[in-house]
């Protein structure tokens, strides 16, 4: 039976190879007419990885199919969108190159691929070799939008559990999903493109659950790297500059156990800021978010903002504690799911729109 399957296997890989060589259109990942968002790693050969959630690619393509050549180090999720409309959910296993469909069957003129990571780093690296299409197939890039939102997060910046139906259901990489978190909702929202650096379990000293009061390799570490999980090479901040900077850490800090003092939590969050600033500017608005789940953060973000007083672009989110119901508005692990974030994000909404100027337009949160 074994052999058998190692030979339907061989089989399909030299036929999809064959197909792939035979009048096939071959673009590299690094391609100018391929637009990024998000921390990525260009390697010689072409190839584009990255780890952090939420990291996206557009390109208009046509000739009516397109597909990938991909590996990942682990496991990742990702959305496909064609023309700004979910079609699926892909996954990509494994370190061996896999060619993967995107669209197929569509009208020869040009069409919009959005794809976007929308797993954590933690479970996968996932790396871009090639983009194929049918001969006389041609890229085109996507220019970026107006606004730009980056946005420092843990789990619920991850999306941890939003698909999911039930507060009491197990974490499933599956039902994560950070399209449909309140990051994500808000850049939508305000037609904003957005880059986001978070990771589950994660705080500005401390991480969730852990014995010691300082832990290793919290955000504080994280937010300068290329990857998320996958090394520890510098992020030089220069290949975007965000409009708004969003922060929303803390829960992790004070979670059971142990916790960092006020005065420690504090001054890693003021860290942070700065560090924000002079990767920045002075002048790009920060929004400090008090998280919808309220605890000790509430009273040490406020902190924060008062050491801070002579920074005028700085702010602080309006509380809204348990905003979020456990019958209708919670996933895996007692995390918000859809419902859940499209409330967390309607609160954020007005407060992000008198901060930047940018308009509140008579459409849904969604």
């Amino acid at each position: 039976m074994k052999k058998l399957s190692l030979l339907i296997y061989l089989f399909w890989a030299t036929i999809l190879s064959a197909n792939v060589a035979e009048a096939k259109v071959i673009a590299k990942a690094s391609s100018n007419d391929v637009t990024y968002m998000g921390r990525t790693q260009i390697a010689a050969d072409g190839s584009v990885s990255y780890d952090w959630v939420g990291v996206y690619l557009q390109t208009d393509f046509s000739g009516g199919d397109i597909a990938i050549l991909a590996s990942d180090a682990g496991t990742s999720y990702h959305n496909v969108f064609i023309d700004g409309k979910w079609m699926r959910k892909i996954k990509i296993s494994g370190k061996n190159n896999q060619i993967i469909s995107l669209a197929t069957g569509l009208s020869k003129g040009f069409h919009r691929l959005k794809l976007q990571k929308c797993t954590e780093g933690e479970f996968g690296c996932t790396t871009i070799h090639q983009f194929i299409l049918v001969t006389g197939g041609q890229l085109k890039a996507v220019p970026h939008q107006s606004r730009m939102i980056e946005i420092y997060g843990d789990s619920y910046t991850c999306g941890y559990g939003s698909e999911s139906p039930k507060a009491d259901d197990p974490f499933k990489l599956e039902t994560e999903n950070c399209n449909k978190a309140y990051s994500c909702i808000i850049a939508r929202y305000f037609d904003a493109d957005y880059a986001l650096i978070a990771h589950s379990g994660r705080g500005i000293m401390h991480n969730w659950g852990d014995s010691v009061r300082l832990s290793a390799s919290t955000m504080s570490d994280r937010i300068g790297q290329v990857f998320d999980n996958h090394g520890s090479a510098a992020y030089d901040f220069k290949s975007y500059k965000p409009d708004l900077v969003m922060i929303n850490l803390g829960t992790n800090d004070f979670s059971p156990k142990v916790t960092p003092t006020d005065e420690e939590y504090v001054n890693g969050y003021i860290n942070i800021i700065n560090r924000i600033r002079k990767a920045y500017g002075t002048t790009v608005p920060i929004l400090c978010i008090l998280p919808h789940s309220g605890g000790h953060t509430m009273e040490c973000v406020p902190q924060v903002i008062k050491k801070m007083d002579a920074d005028k672009y700085l702010f602080i989110s309006n509380p809204m504690e348990n905003i979020v119901t456990e019958k209708y508005d919670m996933g895996a692990s007692y995390h918000p799911n859809y419902s859940g974030h499209c409330k967390i994000a309607m609160t954020l909404i007005p407060r992000i729109s008198a901060i930047t100027g940018w308009k509140l337009e008579n459409k849904v949160v969604k």
